[in-house]
């Protein structure tokens, strides 16, 4: 911001003491001006009182010229035609030279109808004061003209450096408008940012943590029956928790280390691993395969199909299936009873990719503790990649989860 803005900002901050003060100090030298040109022309000095009145009325609106700018050109205007008609002066005083910053200050201030009214009033003021003089005074019709070319181009010059003012302002104050329209948008981006991003951790927290303990406690509890009669299959139970647990833990780790590089901005080096701080690539359908053999560890009898030519998916949409099918898995461990049987198939369309998760359980008769979020989580997931995700119960019996996700097409092949 240069000196000119501070200036200006400045102004308008203190705007009626500086024009009252401005309008003091016009008075002061406009008002003994005006009835010392009376006392020129009239030796009596009779109507110095009439003289001081009309210029100390037309000074005195400046005064709230900015703050109510149409009302003090009404008064000063008023004030200039009374004592040029009703009462009959057609000397021109010095204080009708204010009228001129009248102009200029409803043209830059006030409303455009209030400065479009004070320019015709102008000019029909200065057709008033040529008429006027050339009655009973020795000024001709050539003069009177002149007069009134005078008078009316100085007040379009004040009307025009009034508009030039004008625009400026406005510019200004459609600037600062535009930039807090900005910050406005600008904070409101952030907090929809911050809530989708919230949504996604959520997410990510639900699928890791809520899978992995459910593997955990289904095998918990069969390690716990099987301990006195077949160690061995506790020992494998204890084994499948442990390697689950790491697996959990190693998401965890990934997903915080993320969140520590968003939160600092810092940018840095991208490590593929599983030690401390690490990170790793995002699962995707490449390792449904895994996420198969790990549930059928803990007891599920699981097989998974596929059907197609498989594609490359771009990262979202492929770990949006992965984690679908997580998530299904889950729902089966938790929900479909004793020894289940599951059905993972994964088909290649043309234009898309569908998984379905079946099972033979109970289906719409498990029961719920009304705080899941999974199938909601699912049907969120696959509709940020325009996909939609159908479930209930199969049929035949059982249940069945049904994802569907648009995939990039192939081009035509050479």
């Amino acid at each position: 911001m240069d000196t000119s803005e501070r200036t200006v900002r400045w102004s308008d901050r203190h705007a009626l003491a500086l024009d009252v003060a401005g309008t003091v100090l016009l008075a002061l030298v406009v008002v003994p001006l005006s009835t010392s040109v009376r006392s020129l022309t009239d030796l009596s000095g009779a109507r110095n009182l009439v003289d001081a009145l009309c210029a100390l009325g037309i000074v005195a609106p400046l005064a709230w010229r900015r703050i109510a700018p149409a009302a003090a050109a009404a008064v000063s205007y008023s004030v200039a035609l009374l004592h040029l008609v009703p009462l009959g002066i057609p000397l021109l005083l010095p204080a009708d030279l204010v009228l001129l910053l009248v102009l200029y200050s409803v043209t830059t201030h006030g409303p455009r109808w209030a400065h479009r009214v004070a320019l015709g009033g102008a000019m029909v003021g200065s057709l008033l004061m040529g008429a006027m003089m050339t009655q009973g005074s020795p000024v001709g019709s050539a003069e009177a003209v002149g007069l009134i070319m005078i008078a009316a181009t100085m007040f379009l010059a004040a009307w025009a450096l009034g508009l030039v003012r004008r625009s400026g302002r406005e510019h200004l104050e459609a600037l600062v408008e535009r930039a807090r329209r900005l910050e406005v948008e600008r904070d409101q981006q952030a907090q929809l940012g911050a809530a989708g991003e919230r949504a996604r951790i959520a997410r990510e927290m639900h699928d890791i943590v809520a899978h992995s303990l459910t593997v955990m406690i289904a095998q918990a509890d069969g390690g716990r029956y099987a301990a006195s009669s077949e160690p061995a299959a506790a020992t494998r139970a204890l084994e499948t928790i442990a390697g689950t647990g790491r697996a959990a833990l190693t998401d965890m780790r990934r997903l915080l280390g993320v969140l520590r590089a968003d939160a600092t901005d810092e940018p840095g080096p991208t490590v593929v691993g599983t030690g401390p701080g690490a990170t790793a690539p995002q699962p995707a359908e490449g390792d449904l395969a895994a996420l198969v053999d790990q549930v059928r560890a803990a007891g599920l009898r699981v097989s998974m199909v596929r059907v197609g030519t498989p594609r490359t998916l771009p990262p979202g949409t492929g770990l949006t299936v992965y984690r679908i099918a997580q998530e299904s898995l889950t729902n089966v461990l938790k929900h479909a009873g004793p020894d289940p049987a599951v059905t993972v198939a994964l088909t290649w369309q043309s234009a898309a990719v569908v998984l379905e998760v079946s099972d033979d359980g109970r289906g719409a008769a498990a029961g719920s503790d009304g705080r899941g979020r999974g199938l909601r989580g699912m049907s969120d997931r696959a509709e940020m990649f325009g996909g939609t995700v159908t479930a209930g119960p199969r049929p035949g019996g059982g249940y069945r989860v049904r994802a569907q996700l648009p995939t990039p097409t192939r081009g035509p092949e050479r």
